[in-house]
């Protein structure tokens, strides 16, 4: 099949300005509202960290209130390099104070920004209107739109994951060093900010470098190069600078659950999972498009998706519970159709001007629906009350106090609204009963509540889950209660 003359910048510049402005305008959208519209846990844990490093930056902090940040994000845990929370505090510092809107802002800055690389990676390896449809599905996707705004880490490692991975795709073509060294730059970036993406640049590098240089790769220096640039950064944080926090993380989340592998409900969640997030038919649709690929792009893609297997048989838990573990999918299946649309296009320029109209209508239709979707998921819910709640929360509970909690989100909420840090009962989940099976409630008390002097509910959800600790509790006497918690104090049983 010959592909029809590439289209006039003229026809496709427009509508790439207006996919980036909707992309744009659909991630700034509900801009003020609390961060607890998407993984909230993960979003306050970032928000905990972001808010210790600008008291430690503002010269007229109050002293308790700096020490009561920086305890806090010790509590938090440090899991990978505080990149987008320095920046983040750095923005608090020249801007007045904390504001929900600039992760948000930043997040949405360097989406575009990768959306752009995208969208040139695409029209290089098929057509103009294939790199549109592209750049279509990864900025008005609606999974897409929520998770890349969020404020963690895996907005702005997917960013420097897709700018890297062009600017591969670039050295492939040419094999030159400029190439070579932004893309090591920008997927080792992509590496330190979160190193689960390892597997998927890893694929991706691994595939291009041995399908450009070939087997003689070995005697590339700008292989060698590469190698170094992307590994490096990582291997010094990771296993060099916090060794134990890896060991810890590998251990808790691969070797303790990989049981999982070996069961047949395991793959069937991971897939349907897939599907609630992308949709099953396009992303079979995209390891379709794979096949059909340019050779450097199938070859990229197919390197990234060996990637992606690997790393769900790596951290099977999280492939059917945790959706940002798969928000670096989203260029990845979108670049997969970029294939098809390229052939549609072909076929689509054959025919009359009314029929092209019609599936430039079904087209726009697609978009603005898929629009729809996500603006109405940004305000089904309205989280402006929350930092009231736990305010007030915080204000009941007396300084000093050793306190236990049933709470949602690690107690993180009650951390950053209420200035008050709680140890933690255990939640009733699938993870609790994977890892510990059942616990005997009244020994578990006696051990968990030694020596504080309150336990504090928020949520109630779990108690109904727990009926044992539900009687334990209602043998002691409520110290206080308001909107959304009881405190019982633990030294006066009714």
């Amino acid at each position: 099949m010959t592909p029809s003359p590439p289209p006039a910048p003229r026809l496709w510049l427009p509508l790439l300005g207006l996919l980036l402005a909707l992309g744009g305008l659909l991630r700034l959208l509900d801009l003020t509202d609390p961060p607890l519209d998407f993984h909230p846990s993960r979003q306050l844990r970032n928000a905990l960290v972001a808010r210790a490093i600008y008291y430690d930056l503002l010269p007229t902090a109050d002293p308790r209130q700096r020490a009561l940040a920086e305890s806090f994000a010790r509590a938090v845990g440090q899991y990978e390099p505080p990149i987008i929370e320095t920046l983040v505090a750095l923005t608090y510092r020249f801007s007045g104070g904390e504001n929900y809107a600039i992760p948000r802002l930043w997040q949405t800055f360097f989406w575009l920004l990768a959306g752009l690389a995208l969208f040139d990676l695409a029209r290089r390896a098929t057509s103009a209107w294939a790199a549109l449809a592209v750049l279509a599905y990864d900025l008005i996707l609606p999974f897409s739109v929520q998770a890349s705004r969020s404020f963690q880490p895996d907005p702005l490692m997917t960013s420097a994951f897709v700018l890297g991975l062009y600017f591969l795709y670039r050295w492939a073509e040419e094999q030159a060093w400029k190439w070579a060294i932004l893309s090591a730059l920008l997927l080792g970036l992509a590496v330190l900010i979160k190193i689960v993406i390892a597997f998927l640049v890893g694929g991706a590098a691994l595939a291009l470098v041995l399908l450009t240089p070939g087997r003689r790769f070995w005697k590339s220096p700008q292989v060698w190069a590469m190698a170094a640039l992307m590994i490096g950064p990582a291997l010094a944080y990771y296993v060099m600078a916090h060794p134990a926090r890896s060991t810890e993380y590998f251990f808790a989340w691969t070797v303790a659950l990989l049981q999982l592998i070996g069961r047949a409900e395991f793959y069937a969640r991971w897939l349907g999972f897939l599907g609630s997030l992308f949709g099953l038919t396009l992303l079979f649709l995209s390891l379709g498009g794979v096949l059909l690929a340019p050779r450097p792009l199938r070859a990229l893609l197919l390197g990234a998706w060996s990637g992606y297997l690997l790393y769900g048989l790596t951290l099977p838990f999280q492939m059917y519970t945790h959706s940002y573990y798969h928000l670096q999918l989203v260029p990845v299946i979108a670049l997969g159709l970029a294939p098809l649309v390229a052939a549609l296009a072909v076929q689509a320029s054959r025919e009359r001007r009314l029929w092209q109209a019609a599936l430039g209508g079904l087209a726009f239709v697609l978009v603005g629906y898929q629009a729809y979707v996500a603006r109405s998921i940004l305000f089904a819910e309205d989280f402006r009350h929350e930092p009231q709640v736990w305010a007030a929360m915080g204000r009941a509970i007396p300084e000093g106090a050793r306190v236990i909690a049933l709470t949602q989100d690690y107690g993180y909420r009650l951390m950053y609204w209420g200035w008050r840090k709680v140890e933690l009962w255990p939640l009733e989940t699938d993870l609790s009963q994977l890892k510990q099976g059942r616990r005997e409630a009244g020994r578990e008390f006696a051990e968990l509540t030694a020596g504080k002097d309150y336990f504090l509910l928020t949520a109630f959800g779990q108690l109904e889950r727990q009926p044992d600790l539900k009687k334990i509790l209602a043998g002691y006497r409520i110290a206080a209660q308001g909107d959304g918690f009881i405190l019982y104090d633990l030294h006066q049983p009714q």
